[in-house]
C-alpha cells in the first residue's frame, strides 16, 4: 500500500523532469541581410555565424559549439537553420568591402538583422615620402 503509492509518486516525478528535459530550448529563424551604403543588396557575401551561448542553453554541462558559413543569395540574403536563442556572433566579408563582425542577443522566434558594408578605406603608409 505505501510501496505503491511511492512507486506512483515516483513515477510522476520521473515523467515531470523528463518533460522538463525534454522540452526544447527556444529558437530563432535567423537571417541576414547585407546591403552596401547605398542600401543595394550585395550577393556572395560570406556570413560567418557562431553560437556563443546562454546560460540556459547547456547539454550535459557543456555548450553545444553552432558554427555555420554561408552565402548572400541575389537580395543579399543569408539564411541560416534555427539556432537556440542567446548570444551570436556574425562576421560578413565580401570583396571590395570592408569586413564587419559583432554580436547580437536574439531572443525572438524570427529575426532578421540588416548589415551594411562599408567601401574599403584607402590604404596609408608611414614609409611614403
Amino acid at each position: 500500500d505505501n510501496t505503491v503509492m511511492r512507486t506512483v509518486i515516483s513515477f510522476a516525478l520521473f515523467a515531470v523532469f523528463s518533460a522538463v528535459l525534454l522540452a526544447g530550448d527556444p529558437e530563432t529563424l535567423l537571417r541576414v541581410e547585407v546591403r552596401n551604403t547605398k542600401g543595394k543588396p550585395i550577393e556572395q557575401a560570406t556570413v560567418i555565424l557562431d553560437f556563443l551561448g546562454d546560460r540556459n542553453y547547456m547539454k550535459l554541462g557543456k555548450r553545444e559549439k553552432i558554427h555555420y558559413e554561408v552565402r548572400t543569395n541575389q537580395e543579399g540574403l543569408a539564411k541560416f537553420p534555427t539556432i537556440p536563442q542567446g548570444k551570436v556572433r556574425v562576421q560578413v566579408t565580401a570583396r571590395r568591402y570592408q569586413t564587419f563582425g559583432d554580436v547580437y542577443e536574439v531572443r525572438e522566434p524570427e529575426k532578421t538583422l540588416t548589415v551594411k558594408l562599408n567601401p574599403p578605406q584607402d590604404q596609408y603608409s608611414a614609409h611614403e615620402d
